[in-house]
């Protein structure tokens, strides 16, 4: 179904328009399975993801079909011939150009393409993938506006005009780039240099997602207690009830009965004494962002001296690749590494500036998890390193918005986007990988992407650099979240190549003895606990999605009779991107100023699991 971008989307489950749309998607989606590398195929299910109200998903394969395009217009390119091959169909089109690319001006086709950006020869396909070309630069560019990334918006748009520099819509967008770069930077002569880049997209189980479990169903609870006998034996997982998260200050603090919702949890199955290990937990899903550090691939420890015993053990084919020992070395070449082995990734978002490092952080666990599911040549969602961690997601009903290009991203938009992380990167980082991003759509569509980024974001632990503060390592460990965070909680935790849980010696509450009793819940702590409740709060919007409702909290805002902070940002926080309303996630790593070891935690942060 073709349509104008800037017309409204269908994305009330109720309406008869977007049951159609959804089916042809489901369709486009089939015949990409049985022609990947058809670029026209993209466009239309760029369109098709518009008219839904999915603009990054929109940008994502409007930025395949571009790329496609260069496979098409250049014959020493790897897709070239598969890619001409499939525009074949189209050759007999009666006028012209497939109809997705009847357009506004580009139905007279590529008259007015200048700087060597028209046809390259007189055969069809030629002329197919220049006006192809400019499609793809319109949908991009509204679609990242739409998404809040003006930065990304802006250079896509000029790359347009300058293919096509008379072209209506992307002059149209252009303008209403600036109009909200005015907006969000406060000031009427926007320096283009300075154009945030990240905005915000839906964060969701998308209605065509069939890899995500029922968490609470036998089998799930079934497969995570057989996976957690193996780290803490007095441990069970069973479902919570779990107080609702408030977004702002209520009088609901003082109520003896408060609302609730179940989530799952850990609970002890026997007596666990003080001082006693909870949890042993270890996990490959982990990733540094210092280039050549001496830590160790696998499990992010640090390497053991050269004169160790059983330590540490290169990989013999890329010898680069060090481990601490022979334990992590041969895990790691049984699960991922040898799809990264003498690849050249390994530089690939490494040593960023401060600005970026959380965010090289979170696309590094990204391309780990590549890894895993490539070598393992398992779907990633299906992956158990992911599988049962609850995302955050949002309904999608609740997410129902009308497409304008006035239009920014509605509040319940909370995964943090950005085109450069979510869509160029993660593709770069398969073809290092000499995966085929074409063929392999399935399991690498950007939908896929954002769902694991939505399951990790927040609920990875981190290592911060001793000497200045910054966040060097992480690692999602799937058991160690699914314990539920509480300010007066039984346990304490480290990160050190294993994620350890340990009962309290003392309660934080009344300095009672520690300990956790059989059918007591396992309660976590995603923040320093001797901070005051109204900055535990406020840091809690950022971890948890609203504000904590634990008992010590509304006990301690009933006694002091203020009110809770009802926005975030706290002392030494600033949000993401390059100014500072680019998007709602904080840039807090919260830990005591004695821990090293600290929770990666902003809008998206740790489930409320």
């Amino acid at each position: 179904m073709e349509s104008d971008d800037a017309t409204n989307s269908y994305t009330s489950e109720d309406d008869a328009e977007y049951s159609v749309l959804l089916d042809r998607r489901e369709q486009l989606t089939d015949l990409l399975a049985e022609s990947p590398y058809d670029l026209i195929r993209h466009v239309e299910r760029a369109v098709v993801y518009s008219n839904l109200g999915y603009p990054d998903l929109a940008a994502g394969d409007a930025y395949r079909a571009l790329l496609l395009t260069d496979e098409v217009r250049n014959e020493s390119f790897e897709y070239h011939d598969q890619a001409v091959h499939a525009l074949e169909p189209y050759s007999s089109s009666p006028t012209g150009l497939p109809e997705v690319l009847h357009h506004g001006a580009l139905r007279q086709g590529s008259g007015d393409m200048v700087n060597g950006y028209g046809p390259q020869g007189p055969e069809f396909y030629q002329e197919i993938a220049a006006v192809a070309s400019v499609r793809c630069y319109q949908i991009i560019s509204l679609s990242l506006l739409l998404c809040g990334c003006l930065s990304s918006a802006h250079a896509y748009c000029e790359r347009g005009l300058a293919a096509s520099p008379n072209n209506q819509e992307l002059l149209n967008t252009k303008n209403h780039i600036m109009t909200v770069a005015r907006g969000r930077l406060q000031t009427k002569d926007v320096d283009v240099a300075q154009l945030p880049e990240w905005g915000n997209v839906r964060r969701e189980v998308y209605p065509w997602n069939s890899y995500e479990p029922d968490r609470f169903s036998e089998d799930s609870l079934s497969f995570l207690n057989q996976e957690l006998t193996k780290m803490a034996p007095k441990c069970e997982v069973r479902v919570s009830e779990l107080p609702v998260l408030l977004d702002a200050a209520s009088n609901t603090d003082d109520y003896e009965i408060i609302p609730t919702n179940n989530q799952l949890g850990v609970f002890a199955k026997k007596d666990i004494a003080p001082g006693e290990a909870v949890l042993n937990e270890y996990s490959l899903l982990t990733a540094s962002n210092r280039h050549k550090d001496q830590v160790c691939d696998a499990c992010g420890t640090e390497l053991p001296p050269l004169s160790a015993k059983g330590g540490p053990v290169n990989c013999a084919e890329c010898y680069d690749t060090v481990f601490c020992d022979q334990f992590c070395h041969d895990q790691a070449q049984e699960l991922y590494h040898p799809a990264i082995c003498d690849k050249d990734v390994d530089a690939i978002a490494k040593d960023p500036d401060l600005a970026d490092t959380e965010h090289s952080l979170h696309l590094l666990l990204l391309a780990r998890l590549l890894a895993l599911s490539a070598h393992q040549e398992v779907h990633p969602l299906e992956l158990k390193n992911v599988k049962y961690i609850w995302g955050d997601f949002v309904s999608t009903g609740t997410n129902a918005i009308s497409i304008s290009p006035n239009a920014g991203p509605p509040p319940e938009w909370t995964l943090p986007f950005s085109f450069k992380y979510n869509v160029e990167t993660p593709l770069h980082i398969l073809e290092k990988m000499d995966i085929d991003i074409y063929q392999t759509l399935p399991q690498y569509d950007l939908w896929v992407l954002n769902t694991c980024y939505a399951k990790f974001r927040g609920t990875a632990s981190a290592r911060q650099n001793p000497r200045n503060g910054r966040p060097e390592l992480a690692a999602v460990h799937p058991f160690w979240c699914l314990a539920n965070h509480d300010c007066d909680p039984n346990v304490t935790w480290d990160w050190g190549g294993r994620m350890k849980l340990r009962a309290r010696e003392r309660k934080v509450v009344g300095n009672q003895p520690g300990g956790i009793k059989a059918g007591e819940e396992v309660l976590n702590h995603y923040c320093d606990v001797e901070l005051s409740v109204q900055k535990r709060r406020y840091l809690m919007i950022g971890c948890l999605g609203g504000m904590c409702m634990c008992k010590r909290c509304r006990d301690e805002i009933a006694l002091s009779g203020q009110d809770a902070p009802t926005t975030n940002g706290v002392s030494g926080t600033t949000p993401n991107g390059v100014d500072d309303n680019s998007t709602t996630e904080s840039m807090d790593w919260t830990a005591s100023s004695t821990q090293s070891d600290v929770t990666m935690v902003g809008s998206d942060g740790p489930p409320r699991e």
